[in-house]
């Protein structure tokens, strides 16, 4: 195979038989599985290692995409570092409902912030396993993807040339406003099936130990108010807002006494404040690209589907992608074995579209109260008291909030 130098800036190959935009978790795992498979890859990044490193994302890891993880080497931080929860808490009507979702399941989930998991997963893949990885690449471009004969060029960081590589497959992992996206979603035959559900969520990192030992999800006629726990030091907390909200509008002042009113609940303390290290306004929506897979361009993660963080269930599909992706292709390209890759697009969207479901089904939960519709309003109660005054309701919730689903 050919030999492909791992430092930034080199001249590039002829040909590699694998290209992955982008250095997200979806584009390391494919990365880091066709490495273990001895199949050379380039992975091309915007930005910089150390943004990608830090830049604060999702932290709710399912049982099962850390068992993957694991089973190809690439989880031995996140099973020694990761906090574990095995419970919820819904509040409404002024009380605290506790969903003890392991005890019903024996399965529970993994917090282990994306910026660790994207740490661990650059490390393996180009200190470990010698992988060619290149940061702050620009205009990265897609040629011929449609063809036999693909290639992709980027201008060089530290020439300003136009670099080309010659490669058998594109993996685009490059997120929603990456290349790969809209050179598939240009093609005829591909479909773009979106989502708006008219709200906004203030999203908030706060330096402030977690007020609870599990999430919290505060269903009250002001809005939605999420607390998850990221750290020992650190939580995260969602509002419910206006889309399209200004964050300047949410103070200190004002954010911490609406999150203790939407998340009251009798006999617990009161939240524990801190300083708020970030605030940004997300408009919920989702979208799916169908198929995920044109040519010889196959798109992985939030570059084919965008699931709102109504549900947590991001980067778990993106992971899901990548281990269906990643051994797709090595199984091609180091056996000639082609049935990975014809039913990969079908194979990631059983998954997609279940989650996009669920997440649709929990706005309703989240945000029925505050709709300003009594209709709404009941039938929201009614949902919520029936998961927890009835077993099979509470397992059918318990199994799609784990993912632990047999089939899909």
């Amino acid at each position: 195979m050919t030999h492909i130098s791992p430092h930034p800036g080199s001249p590039s190959p002829a040909r590699v038989p694998v290209v992955v935009i982008g250095a997200g978790p979806a584009g390391l795992t494919v990365g880091n599985i066709l490495r273990a498979a001895s199949v050379d890859c380039v992975v091309l990044e915007t930005e910089s290692r150390e943004f990608i490193e830090q830049r604060p994302r999702a932290g709710v890891i399912e049982e099962w995409a850390v068992r993957a993880l694991e089973q190809r080497g690439l989880a031995d931080n996140l099973l020694e570092r990761a906090g574990r929860h095995t419970a919820c808490e819904f509040r409404f009507d002024g009380s605290g409902h506790r969903f003890p979702y392991t005890q019903l399941t024996g399965r529970h989930h993994f917090v282990y912030p994306q910026p660790l998991l994207v740490t661990d997963l650059v490390h393996e893949y180009a200190d470990r396993r010698g992988g060619d990885i290149r940061f702050g690449v620009r205009d990265v471009r897609l040629h011929d993807t449609d063809t036999d004969h693909p290639s992709v060029s980027y201008l060089c960081p530290a020439s300003g040339e136009r670099r080309l590589i010659h490669c058998d497959f594109v993996a685009g992992c490059d997120g929603a406003r990456g290349v790969s996206r809209s050179t598939l979603t240009a093609r005829e035959r591909a479909r773009v099936a979106r989502h708006d559900y008219g709200i906004g969520w203030l999203a908030l990192l706060a330096e402030a130990p977690p007020s609870s030992d599990c999430v919290l999800f505060g269903v009250h006629p002001r809005g939605f108010a999420g607390h998850m726990p990221r750290s020992p030091e650190v939580t995260r907390y969602y509002l419910q807002c206006p889309p399209g909200d200004d964050p300047e509008n949410w103070p200190h002042e004002h954010v911490w006494p609406e999150l203790r009113q939407r998340l009251a609940a009798s006999g617990n303390p009161p939240l524990t404040e801190g300083r708020l290290l970030e605030k940004r306004v997300l408009d919920m929506h989702d979208y799916v690209v169908e198929p995920m897979a044109s040519g010889r361009l196959l798109l992985a993660g939030d570059a084919a589907h965008l699931t709102a963080p109504i549900a947590a269930k991001g980067m778990n599909l993106a992971l899901h992608d990548a281990f269906l992706l990643g051994d797709a292709l090595a199984m091609y390209l180091a056996k000639g074995d082609d049935s990975g890759l014809a039913g990969y697009s079908e194979a990631c969207l059983r998954r997609v579209w279940d989650y996009q479901e669920f997440s649709q089904w929990l706005s309703d939960v989240y945000h029925g109260t505050a709709s300003g519709d009594p209709y709404r309003a009941g039938t929201t109660l009614a949902r919520l008291r029936r998961l927890f005054t009835s077993p099979a309701a509470a397992a059918a919730f318990a199994e799609q909030y784990l993912g632990t689903a047999a089939h899909y």
